[in-house]
């Protein structure tokens, strides 16, 4: 596997080595010895895997209370994956990084605890399957306002149509109101 940082150091760009005959192919999407050499030493506790339709955009989410590190991918369609730094100490606090995940690409994004996280659909369908470090808690879930205008998200929006959003998502909140970490 290959480990990219990103703009925003904590946040990795993960892509395995893919193995591939007449047959298929084969890759490794989680190794503990390897993910540790590169200092990501967090224990994963649940999956979870979604699908949804071109122009979904679900996001950007975090949890204030039983915070969550994720790795995500996409194993069906494309996805534009979004990560905006939520912690006030952060040198990168109220920066965002954004990376294109298919099931073509292989590549996964790992997140941790203290960041937004979303993405929007790129091709008829999509699923993405993503490992978390805490359990989903929704009583702590919240949302970030996906075009707050201070985090500036370039959404490769199709055809320039807004995504379709969860009632929850419309709701979200701006950076400037949203409740973050230390």
């Amino acid at each position: 596997m290959d480990f990219v940082r990103t703009k925003i150091h904590d946040i990795v760009i993960i892509s395995p080595k893919v193995y591939g005959d007449g047959r298929g192919f084969f890759l490794e999407t989680f190794r503990e010895d390897l993910f540790s050499e590169f200092g990501i030493t967090s224990k994963f506790v649940q999956d979870n895997h979604s699908g949804s339709q071109q122009g979904i955009l679900r996001g950007l989410h975090y949890q204030v209370h039983q915070t969550q590190g994720k790795l995500v991918r996409a194993i069906a369609g494309e996805i534009f994956d979004v990560v905006v730094d939520l912690r006030r100490s952060s040198v990168t606090f109220g920066h965002w990084v954004g990376e294109v995940l298919s099931a073509n690409n292989k590549k996964q994004i790992w997140i941790p605890p203290g960041f937004a996280h979303g993405f929007y659909v790129l091709t008829d369908w999509a699923e993405v399957v993503y490992k978390a470090t805490d359990y989903y808690a929704p009583e702590w879930e919240r949302s970030l306002l996906w075009n707050d205008p201070a985090l500036g998200i370039e959404w490769p929006l199709l055809n320039g149509r807004p995504p379709v959003l969860s009632e929850k998502d419309k709701h979200g909140k701006l950076l400037s109101e949203a409740e973050v970490f230390g």
